[in-house]
């Protein structure tokens, strides 16, 4: 083993120590769900809000459906005494925070203070095809957020706003990256899609269908092309952001990879799968090989769903019976989702802890 091996080996044992030291004095997750409103949107934004509690009492399983299992929270337990870092996470397309919960009460558990919104025309239910690139929506739900909770929230005094990351999934991700300084090219992402018409998000854009109010509906064509160019390449730097983690980001390939070189913050990246077998959608290989404190990470035997919740005994029927294509459910390589969270959620805690703590 080499001295860099034995480093490396010592940091991951010190991190791990630390987390599952914080596990046991945050016995229990507290829970809330608020809604603020957007002046830029003129609409509320629902977020939920999870955080280390001092409550003793029994946790209860929240927020389960027919397809993924829940999480164990108490929905407003009291906060436990301390100030805490601020995570803010931005769920994937057609996704909401729900599905990101068994991250954030492990995350919560180790001493952060973890918020997300659902994003308004692309969350469950509310997802169309023309709202999918407006990314500068998605970037201002988060400062939306951050605003809220260092400003206004009831427990704002336990948490410390010189300590603020950032986590996203897919279009999370990608969100995520532009939050923390990274700017897209919109004809670099028409380019892409021109390149790659069978890629999801492409795919997406010429489905015809959308989601409103909970159905699946119509829609009229829709060209990439048609997107706000100034809006889509803006700036939306959030000085506020110390360290992003992006895990499978999407429009990976509409970046500017020269406007990277000069940002200095902690960006930690995790691909799903082997390198290989990692979609050209969100291969993040370029985008950390191109900042000064990038890193990239693969979790081997994983898929993009892989970062979705477990799923529910009868869920893979359920699925079928519906008519739903995507393989939420399914993990390859002989991992099971636990397992692969597992290993997420220590990759996740130790970068957070790394630039935060």
């Amino acid at each position: 083993m080499s001295v860099q091996q034995l480093v490396n080996l010592c940091v991951v044992i010190l991190v791990s120590v630390s987390g599952s030291v914080l596990a046991d004095e945050y016995r229990s997750v507290g829970m809330q769900s608020l809604v603020v409103y957007s002046p830029s949107r003129q609409e509320d934004v629902s977020i939920k809000v999870w955080y280390p509690s001092s409550a003793m009492d029994a946790p209860i399983m929240t927020d389960t459906n027919r397809i993924f299992k829940g999480s164990r929270v108490l929905k407003e337990g009291p906060i436990a005494s301390g100030r805490y870092p601020l995570l803010v996470m931005s769920h994937g397309s057609g996704s909401n925070n729900d599905s990101m919960a068994w991250l954030a009460t492990e995350l919560s558990q180790s001493g952060f203070i973890v918020a997300a919104p659902n994003h308004p025309g692309t969350t469950t239910g509310d997802s169309t095809p023309i709202d999918t690139p407006k990314l500068w929506q998605r970037t201002d739900d988060l400062a939306l957020v951050m605003t809220f909770l260092t400003d206004t929230w009831s427990s704002r005094d336990h948490l410390d706003s010189t300590k603020i990351g950032v986590l996203g999934f897919s279009l999370g991700g990608a969100a995520a990256l532009s939050l923390a300084g990274a700017k897209l090219n919109l004809d670099d992402y028409v380019h892409y899609c021109d390149k790659y018409p069978s890629m999801a998000d492409c795919h997406w854009f010429d489905s015809l269908i959308g989601y409103v109010d909970g159905k699946q509906v119509d829609m009229p064509p829709f060209e990439l092309r048609s997107t706000d160019k100034g809006k889509f390449e803006q700036s939306n730097l959030d000085a506020r952001v110390r360290a992003a983690v992006l895990v499978d980001p999407s429009m990976a390939q509409a970046f500017e990879l020269s406007r990277l070189r000069n940002n200095h913050r902690s960006m930690y990246f995790i691909n799903l799968g082997r390198s290989i077998n990692v979609p050209v959608s969100v291969d993040a290989t370029a985008l950390s090989a191109a900042l000064p404190n990038g890193q990239l990470d693969h979790v081997l035997d994983a898929t993009h769903f892989s970062f979705l919740p477990e799923c529910r005994d009868g869920a893979k029927a359920f699925l079928k019976k519906i008519g739903e294509e995507d393989r939420l459910c399914d993990d390859v390589g002989g991992r099971t989702r636990q397992d692969i969270h597992a290993e997420l959620i220590q990759l996740i805690r130790s970068a957070f802890q790394r630039s935060l703590l």
